[in-house]
């Protein structure tokens, strides 16, 4: 299975952000995931082999438990290949910048720096 198609699935996706904040039990995962997404905890495991098997997570066994954990080595593949693709957003955000920083310059400068004086009259 490609990567993107690992990560196209939301259910992963959610899978990897909370591995991301550290090591959890399949339970605590299925927990979560099950409140969120509305899925049993065997769907839930499955997305985890999915995960496990392409390398996105890995499993290790503490008695009855099975604790995973996110596998960084695929996520710096995925990271290296947008790197091709990094430039074309990174003009948009300096140009978006540059528009957003005018923008400022530009109401300051047609900007009252008081608020103009009512007339008391109804």
């Amino acid at each position: 299975m490609h990567a993107f198609d690992v990560l196209g699935d939301p259910v992963r996706r959610r899978i990897l952000e909370l591995l991301a904040g550290g090591e959890l039990s399949s339970g605590e995962v299925a927990a979560v995931i099950r409140a969120e997404f509305g899925i049993s905890q065997p769907a839930v495991s499955q997305h985890l082999k999915v995960l496990r098997d392409n390398g996105f997570a890995t499993v290790r066994a503490d008695g009855t438990r099975r604790l995973y954990v996110v596998n960084p080595a695929p996520l710096r593949e995925i990271d290296a290949w947008l790197d091709h693709f990094r430039g074309f957003w990174e003009q948009r955000l300096d140009a978006l910048a540059t528009e957003l920083a005018r923008g400022k310059r530009s109401r300051r400068t047609t900007m009252p720096s008081e608020p103009p004086e009512r007339d008391e009259h109804p």
